[in-house]
């Protein structure tokens, strides 16, 4: 039997032109009637202003940080306009300034280094347990996710004395001695371990919706493939999942950096992170009070890089799952 030579039609390349314009066409008025859908002129305005309010006060306060002391002390940031002062002394004396064991640089480098792990440790932990919840058969599963769900309404404050005890007199598992040494003065253990513990089961509960999500029958593909739950974890759990990896990782890089009662507690002496001394950048009396702006600043920088950055996975993120196909 001989084979069929298929016959090359002529093609109109006028009609081609029009029928892509024409879906053109199409696409621009689907995209402006979505666009007034969701848009109006009093929700553009209200925006406008919200955004105005909101940046107001931080617009002030880095005009401030920049003004000498004295006209920190006599006028407001406004007065700038007609009287310009401006000076980097405020940016100095807050990197210098500390007590005897740390300076506020010391402490911008301790924040990272709390800050970086405390934000991963959880997030490797949370997506693994995400993953167990969501796709692994084993007894007591629903019991231990409703456990898990049910600590996030216990407070914060109601765990740090019994950790703080459990960090010094220490845990015997099996004749082995945990947790026992750790000193709050001279190591980060302590602080790592604390946030790690109070920001799983948010975390756990948030991953385990977008893992939970996958199509199962994604998942059996891979298994009848041969692949194990290592691989289908780490090939295709975890890039299907990675919007809302980086999404909580921004929120708990935030919470983290921004924490001062964890601080208190398990961070001190040397280890102190840049949110507990900045209480002490003010002085004894308060007599230091104008310094706080240029503190604030100093403080703020890491934070609007990490955001700035993860912005297009943190926007992903928030929108996963909120349509199909």
């Amino acid at each position: 039997m001989s084979a069929v030579t298929p016959i090359d039609l002529p093609i109109d390349r006028s009609t081609e032109h029009q029928l892509r314009a024409g879906e053109r066409a199409t696409q621009r008025s689907a995209i402006k009637r979505t666009k007034k859908r969701l848009t109006s002129r009093g929700a553009t305005i209200a925006a406008l202003v919200i955004a105005v309010l909101w940046t107001t006060p931080t617009f002030g306060l880095l005009l401030t940080s920049f003004r000498p002391a004295d006209l920190i002390s006599t006028t407001g940031w406004w007065t700038t306009f007609t009287n310009p002062g401006f000076t980097l002394d405020n940016y100095s004396q807050v990197l210098q300034a500390g007590n005897t064991s740390l300076t506020l640089a010391g402490s911008f480098l301790n924040s990272i280094a709390i800050t970086i792990p405390a934000t991963v440790f959880p997030l490797i932990v949370a997506s693994l347990a995400a993953y167990a919840f969501a796709w692994i058969d084993f007894k007591g599963k629903n019991w231990m996710f409703i456990g898990v769900f049910a600590l996030q309404i216990v407070p914060l404050q109601m765990a740090l004395v019994p950790l703080l005890s459990l960090f010094s007199r220490g845990l015997k598992i099996g004749g082995v001695q945990l947790f026992a040494g750790l000193d709050a003065s001279n190591s980060y253990s302590q602080v790592w371990i604390a946030h790690t513990i109070f920001a799983l089961p948010l975390a756990i509960f948030l991953l385990h919706n977008f893992v939970s999500e996958i199509p199962s029958e994604l998942i059996e593909a891979a298994r009848v493939d041969g692949a194990g739950h290592g691989q289908i974890f780490f090939r295709i759990v975890v890039p299907l999942t990675l919007p809302a990896i980086a999404s909580f990782a921004i929120f708990q890089f935030l919470w983290v950096w921004n924490d001062l009662l964890v601080a208190l507690v398990f961070a001190d002496g040397g280890v102190a992170p840049i949110t507990k001394l900045l209480a002490e950048v003010v002085g004894k009396y308060g007599d230091k009070w104008y310094l706080l702006s240029a503190g604030a600043f100093v403080a703020m920088v890491v934070p609007l890089v990490v955001f700035f950055s993860l912005q297009r996975f943190f926007v992903r993120g928030l929108l996963a799952g909120s349509t199909k196909g």
